[in-house]
């Protein structure tokens, strides 16, 4: 079964007001050539489930965004996201913002298809407070205890970036973490999968220790794109780190005046290829640090 497509014909299956999941984490493997290819069409009223970074900053600059369900949303160096910062104070957008863990539980609810998981995690802080809509459940148990019912956060769509995949959907992430994209993808109804390379179905028969590397089955991908440095600005490992200068660019255009129409001016409207060759090829991505913590 192949089932490669174009961006465009991914984002054109979306539709006003999903639910969508965004997989990475922060500055890090982010489906950025499909957000990308949001910004240039007619969506909006979306809700975003993701551990946010630029993906998220640029949908809100763009006001397509209704609803964000995150745990934060940040370029780790930069700590806050400076779009969604303005979009924030501006009470531009609705949020339900929680703890790292307890959006995790709510994507693992929704690849389980249960409705809720009960955690420990949430009780005692503000988080129930500024979310009225989470219950607490007595547990049927000897302990007696109440526990927070973290609801499942179901998904119309997920989009991620992956290091390779196959026109089948198989798809492999070989950096040192994979961060929640398993969850992204069972959680939704359709995933859609950017790869960095496209290699034949021979490339994980032949090897079994590239095969360790495949997280989902791939009758979860839904649709797979080609988009060779797809997820920069953000990192992808080990095939190259974010890109720092690129960042503090962006970050600076959200302080001045039309910034953010600047920003799209320079990078966005034109293709992909187009996009790549104004941050300097594919060469120049790939030669990107990857960062040391």
């Amino acid at each position: 079964m192949d089932k490669r497509l174009t961006t465009a014909e991914i984002v054109g299956q979306l539709r006003d007001g999903m639910t969508i999941g965004i997989g990475g984490w922060g500055p890090r493997r982010k489906p950025m050539a499909l957000v990308r290819e949001i910004l240039r069409s007619d969506l909006k009223d979306l809700t975003v489930v993701a551990y946010g970074g630029a993906d998220v900053g640029m949908l809100c600059a763009a006001g397509k965004l209704k609803k964000l369900v995150f745990a934060f949303v940040s370029l780790d160096f930069i700590p806050l996201e400076p779009y969604f910062r303005k979009a924030r104070q501006d009470g531009a957008i609705e949020v339900m913002e929680i703890d790292e863990g307890m959006l995790l539980l709510g994507l693992k609810a929704a690849a389980m298809r249960v409705p809720f998981i009960p955690t420990a995690v949430g009780l005692g802080t503000d988080v129930l407070t500024h979310n009225p809509e989470l219950k607490l459940i007595a547990s049927p148990y000897a302990d007696g205890k109440d526990w927070v019912a973290m609801p499942a956060l179901k998904l119309d769509a997920a989009l991620v970036h992956v290091d390779r995949a196959d026109q089948r959907g198989v798809c492999q992430i070989s950096g040192p973490d994979h961060y929640m994209d398993d969850l992204f993808v069972r959680a939704a109804e359709r995933a859609y999968v950017s790869c960095d390379e496209l290699v034949d179905s021979s490339y994980f028969h032949s090897n079994p220790e590239q095969a360790r590397q495949v997280f989902w089955e791939r009758n979860q991908t839904s649709a797979v794109v080609h988009v060779p440095g797809g997820a920069h600005p953000s990192s992808c490992a080990p095939l190259y780190g974010f890109d720092i200068a690129h960042f503090k660019a962006y970050n600076a255009s959200a302080q001045e005046p039309g910034g953010w129409q600047a920003y799209v001016e320079q990078y966005l409207n034109g293709t992909e290829e187009q996009y790549r060759e104004k941050v300097g090829g594919l060469a120049a991505i790939r030669k990107l640090p990857l960062p040391v913590f």
